[in-house]
């Protein structure tokens, strides 16, 4: 997962020691806003309005168990693949990844030969 950035508010569940830990351990580098400033981390906060008002709100789950697991599949399965974003040209972030990608492997063989 290296070069992943999370965007979060300083939630207590984010600045937890294990949390951190976990992050590190994956490659995942945690981008926290300042305190008090709610623009420093409107990314975090636009991805929660969407899970909630496309997702949470219009589905009971039985258990937290429950609620965790089809979160979690709806963020894996439909969120980052099939989902469209306005910020990534209207790709899912996972198709947009990929053609981020193959232009930075396209441009970094460019210089290469540019250099030789």
């Amino acid at each position: 997962m290296d070069g992943v950035i999370f965007p979060s508010d300083r939630g207590s569940e984010y600045t937890a020691a294990r949390y951190q830990e976990l992050c590190r351990r994956l490659g995942v580098v945690q981008s926290m806003g300042r305190v008090g400033c709610a623009l420093d981390n409107a990314a975090a906060e636009a991805f929660n309005s969407t899970l909630k008002v496309e997702y949470v709100h219009r589905h009971r789950f039985r258990t937290r168990a429950e609620a965790r697991l089809k979160i979690a599949t709806w963020i894996a399965d439909f969120y980052n693949t099939v989902r469209r974003h306005s910020a990534n040209d209207g790709l899912p972030p996972i198709t947009f990844e990929l053609h981020m990608n193959e232009k930075r492997k396209a441009s970094s063989a460019l210089l290469r030969t540019a250099v030789a």
